[in-house]
Order: C-alpha cells, then structure tokens, then sequence
C-alpha cells in the first residue's frame, strides 16, 4: 500500500514556491506518493479566520519581506521578495495545475506547479495572464492552448472546490501545507518534522 501525502498550496504563495522544490525531493526519497492539491486561499482565510496580505498589519507585512529575504538566501532560491505581479489573482493558474493533473498525472501538475512559481516569483511574470500561462505551459512541452481551453471547464472548477473544501475540513489555514496520515504540517520551514514522519 503506497503512503500517499496531500499537499495543498497555491500558485501565488511564496512559501509554497520556497518549499516546492524540496518537498518533491524528500517524498521522492521516502517514496511517498503526493496528492497534489491547489486551492483557494481565499476561501481558506475566510474559514479559519486568516487575513488576505493587504489587511494585516504594517509590522507583519514589513516583517514577511525580511522573513522571505531570509530564506530565499538560506536556501539559494531565486525570488523577488516583491515582484512586479503581485498581488495576482491565482485562480487562473491553480486552475491550469488541476487540468495538467486530470489530464496528464501528478508528475506533470507537479513540474508545470514548479515553473509557474518560478515565472512569478524567480522571472516576473503575471501570471493571471492567459498568453504567460500558455507559454509557460508550451515550455514544459505541454499543449498550453489546450490545456488553458481545458482549465476553464466545469470538472476542473469542481476538482479546484473540492479541494478547497477538503483544506477547509482538514483545518488548513495557510499555504503551503502538508498532511500525512492525518497530521498537518504548515509551512515550508516545517519540511524537516515532515521528513522525520516520511522516515518513519
């Protein structure tokens, strides 16, 4: 029986881009198969009493950026710690994951999840753009007109609720998050406890 670990992130998160990378390598490691899950944060602060960037407090924003600083350097990951598109509404390209996945498997969803955090946070790109996530999708050798054609369909919409509804119900409340064998873990700098638990 394969261990199996939900991830759930969104496309626009830095924290999720800091730990994409990483997180693939230590599943691939331990052999842990990844149920890849984007989903609305949106929905998920307004469950669990989160607050959309724009509306916390000074401090807190002025201290995310030192924090993100921090990291980018620790970890020698390219990122703009504010990039010329943000904030983006990332639907578009959560939803564009969820088509690769129904239409191509995980591996894919989670390589084209990889270059669309790094056209972003690394490159620059908007992408809530329709021709940015079509190229980006043609880089990583998938059919980007057809898979943006697909993104826009009812069955993606309804896998994007559901796991939006599946992070509600498992007290997710921020992005990236991790669950395996029924523990959350939240965020990138938690990789090692989520690695100590893979190991086991």
């Amino acid at each position: 029986m394969s261990k199996v670990c939900d991830y759930y992130f969104a496309p626009h998160s830095p924290w999720s881009y800091l730990g994409h990378q990483r997180f693939i390598d230590i599943a691939t490691k331990h052999k842990i198969k990844v149920a890849i899950k984007p989903c609305d944060l949106s929905r998920v602060f307004a469950a669990s009493g989160g607050l959309p960037l724009a509306k916390r407090a000074p401090q807190r924003q002025a201290y995310r950026l030192i924090e993100l600083q921090r990291w980018s350097d620790f970890l020698q990951v390219p990122l703009h710690v504010q990039p010329q598109f943000f904030p983006v509404p990332p639907d578009p390209a959560a939803r564009l994951i969820i088509a690769a996945q129904i239409a191509h498997g995980n591996e894919v969803a989670l390589n084209l999840s990889t270059a669309i955090m790094r056209a972003m946070w690394s490159e620059q790109k908007n992408i809530a753009d329709e021709a940015t996530l079509i190229g980006i999708a043609c880089d990583a050798d998938l059919d980007g007109k057809q898979l943006v054609k697909s993104a826009e369909t009812s069955a993606v919409q309804g896998d994007y609720d559901s796991n939006t509804n599946d992070a509600i119900a498992a007290n997710v409340f921020g992005a990236p998050w991790y669950v395996y064998k029924g523990e959350g873990f939240w965020g990138q700098d938690r990789l090692d406890f989520l690695e100590r638990e893979f190991a086991r």
